[in-house]
């Protein structure tokens, strides 16, 4: 009997120990880990701005990297991430580099099922929780888009993205609102009208933007962002 209870314990020590090492690994907490030990201390009167986000934010980052360098924004997107990996590696990447605003584009990966599942209101939740957390760090945090997308290439199984996205998009904009939140709405200037998706003339795959789409996503948050 000992040797069973014994070895339920070591399968379960095993699971467990795995899961984590699964969680752990898909934050990637060590993307950013000596760019965040780099950057220096907040100047008296310095304001700082940190991009927080997936594949998009991090696109933007390596085609467009004088916009972060001119305005000392700093980029901190991961390709893949959704809003669970994002809030596990909020306080590393964002609150502990004591940014005055942090830009959150998050919610593509959710609906593209990179968690093998989307529920609206878990996305919701983690994006509150997100905004919460800022707003007790004193950090403003500016809400955006997701972008529009007809759907995913890498996900053919989801065939309802544009209606999903508009979803999500309509409850962030009303929170925004609600709770006096910046909010960034990257999705009318990208979007085609028709079928709802983000056409060639401002990204390669539909999904991710191309310098076109940057340079159209660029003045909306600049305009947000010089306000503050």
């Amino acid at each position: 009997m000992k040797q069973i209870i014994a070895l339920i314990i070591a399968v379960y020590t095993t699971i467990g120990l795995a899961a984590q090492t699964n969680v752990v690994g898909a934050a990637n907490f060590g993307r950013y880990a000596t760019d965040n030990t780099n950057v220096p201390p907040l100047k008296k009167g310095e304001k700082r701005v940190v991009f927080l986000g997936n594949s998009i934010t991090e696109g933007w980052q390596h085609q467009r990297p004088e916009f972060f360098r001119d305005n000392g924004y700093i980029g901190r997107g991961i390709s893949g991430q959704t809003s669970y990996t994002m809030l596990l590696r909020f306080r590393n990447d964002v609150l502990n580099l004591n940014p005055t605003a942090v830009v959150l584009n998050v919610g593509t990966n959710d609906i593209a099922l990179n968690d093998g599942e989307y529920d609206e209101d878990r996305t919701f939740g983690n994006i509150v929780t997100m905004a919460e957390l800022a707003r007790a760090n004193n950090v403003q945090m500016v809400l955006t888009t997701v972008l529009p997308a007809a759907a995913f290439p890498w996900r053919p199984a989801v065939t309802d993205a544009p209606e999903k996205i508009e979803s999500l998009n309509k409850r962030l904009r009303a929170y925004a609102a609600a709770n006096s939140i910046p909010f960034a709405d990257y999705y009318t200037p990208l979007v085609h009208p028709g079928d709802r998706a983000l056409p060639i003339t401002f990204s390669d795959d539909g999904v991710h933007p191309n310098l076109s789409g940057y340079a159209i996503m660029e003045p909306v948050i600049q305009a947000i962002l010089k306000k503050l």
